[in-house]
């Protein structure tokens, strides 16, 4: 049996489509969609990559080498901007990784592949962000254009994943960061505890990252109409925990002193005590809150 070739995965989609349609309506950003996934196909293309599939306002591609995957997000990212200056403003943001692949039929899976799309994840708009490893297989002169933006967990894995931004804009290359250490204990926190349902669970040094929802194969399995099947994942981070939203509906987080906060597609620290709610607000009495507290 042959081994799982390895390639260069990325995943680039579109920043705040849902936000184009309340604004602009069902035609126009359907159209501002289309366009910048016609932009993000063609990149691959020229970059010698294949498309492996579309979804919604995403694009999964493959490439023999870092290189070419560099070069097909850099194509995304300035032809996406050049666009911009005369039609509706958008952006986009692209993760890459590179990993052995299990092929089947006309798709890929395997743990690249999600390491791959974790990248995307913590991109920020306009921005290109690679593992690590990733930056190792890159040529010479791609490998310059890179600077150590984080550090993060990856669902599966025990150990932190590096992360580096592809400086892909000239005028940025001057304004390089310094590079962090991974496992870097700069915060003094070392446990966080949930309290769920009569159950316990930390997440710690030796757990680092933990996923909420209401598919069975979450950590922590809470049921509700408001709940994504993937609602949220729980990280540690140099010394911090850290609450990354994934879910429709978003997650409030009630600090001791009951100030809430709302966090929908994006992360925010957790501190001290308090409760979790899952898709809407909560108190410590009610059904699906989740008691948190952080140890030191």
């Amino acid at each position: 049996m042959s081994a799982d070739p390895e390639l260069a995965i990325l995943f680039a989609d579109v920043v705040g489509s849902t936000r184009l349609y309340d604004e602009f309506g069902d035609t126009q950003a359907s159209e501002t969609v289309a366009q910048c996934l016609e932009i993000m196909r063609d990149a691959t293309l020229e970059a010698e990559g294949q498309v492996i599939k579309t979804i919604g306002d995403e694009i999964l591609s493959t490439f023999e080498t870092v290189d070419q995957a560099m070069e097909a997000a850099v194509l995304m990212q300035s032809g996406v901007s050049n666009r911009n200056k005369d039609q509706i403003q958008v952006s986009i943001r692209i993760g890459c990784h590179f990993g052995p692949v299990v092929r089947e039929r006309n798709d890929i899976f395997g743990a690249a592949v999600h390491t791959a799309n974790r990248m995307t994840s913590q991109a920020k708009s306009g921005q290109i962000v690679v593992s690590g490893s990733t930056v190792e297989h890159m040529g010479i002169a791609w490998r310059g254009q890179t600077r150590q933006i984080d550090v993060a967990t990856v669902r599966g894995r025990m150990d932190e994943v590096a992360l580096y931004e592809l400086v892909w804009q000239p005028d940025e290359a001057t304004s390089m960061l310094p590079t962090l250490q991974v496992d870097e204990r700069s915060g003094r926190a070392s446990t966080l505890t949930l309290l769920f349902d009569d159950r316990t669970i930390e997440v710690s040094d030796r757990r680092k990252s933990i996923s909420l929802g209401r598919s069975e194969d979450n950590d922590v399995v809470m049921k509700g109409s408001l709940i994504s099947r993937l609602h949220a994942r729980i990280e540690k981070r140099r010394g911090k925990f850290f609450l990354v939203d994934q879910s429709t509906n978003g997650t409030f987080i009630i600090g001791k002193s009951n100030r809430e906060t709302f966090v929908r597609r994006e992360s925010a620290e957790i501190s001290g005590e308090g409760i979790i709610g899952l898709g809407k607000t909560v108190t410590t009495d009610s059904p699906g809150a989740i008691r948190f507290r952080v140890s030191e």
